[in-house]
């Protein structure tokens, strides 16, 4: 059976708003670039199964936040870099792994053929994966309660036309505020660290909340299709 998760109580003010405004906007703006990348990918490697091309999307994501984590853990430890222009540096940074993370949630629901046409139905997915096991948990729940259980296919699939997801995306809103913005506090101390140990936080931090987001894809996508659609 799926996770009982209590329910959420509100989340307001400045954190709450900075947050989901800067996961709002990245889903607008990463959406269509998502796609097109994926269709790049495919044009570059026509003999690559769906399961390889999603390979290569887990790789270059992991790579890519790692290494911006490690080059703010850099920027930040340099001498004459004051703090408060530090945590600037490392405020932007946690905007870019937002940015990352939607990008490689759309583009891996373009792999699995998941067609995200509602705005709503993005942000669901992309604050599932970006919560891990607690998103996943919320999202089995919802498919759960409105009958979904016996359902065949990933979580995913079966969220498409989901009653009340609203209501599921406030809950996910709540938490995802709470729980990104810890994990970045704690990460933002150690990249302020002297030289050489900031940086290595940095990549190492990120990385593990990378394989985080990749491990909630792969629980909510499931295994890619064998072989791409028919056009």
């Amino acid at each position: 059976m799926p996770e009982r998760v209590p329910a959420e109580t509100d989340v307001s003010g400045p954190l709450a708003g900075i947050a989901t405004g800067a996961l709002r906007k990245a889903i607008r703006s990463q959406a269509g670039a998502a796609r097109g990348y994926v269709r790049k990918l495919r044009q570059s490697h026509p003999d690559e199964s769906p399961a390889l091309i999603r390979e290569r999307l887990d790789s270059r994501f992991l790579a890519a936040v790692t290494a911006s984590g490690a080059a703010v853990g850099a920027t930040a430890a340099v001498p004459g870099v004051g703090t408060v222009i530090a945590f600037g540096a490392i405020g932007a940074e946690s905007l870019v792994f937002i940015e990352a993370a939607a990008f490689y949630t759309l583009a891996v629901a373009e792999v699995h053929g998941i067609d995200v046409k509602l705005g709503e139905h993005e942000e669901l997915l992309v604050m599932t994966v970006m919560l891990g096991a607690s998103g996943t948990a919320i999202l089995a729940n919802a498919v759960s309660t409105n009958g979904g259980a016996s359902a065949g296919g990933a979580l995913a699939g079966r969220s498409l036309g989901l009653p009340g997801l609203k209501e599921v995306n406030r809950r996910m809103v709540s938490r995802f505020a709470r729980k990104f913005a810890v994990k970045r506090a704690t990460l933002a101390m150690g990249k302020l660290a002297p030289a050489g140990i900031g940086a290595a936080v940095g990549g190492w931090g990120n990385r593990r909340l990378g394989r985080t987001v990749v491990s909630a894809a792969a629980t909510t996508f499931g295994t890619p299709p064998d072989s791409w659609p028919a056009t």
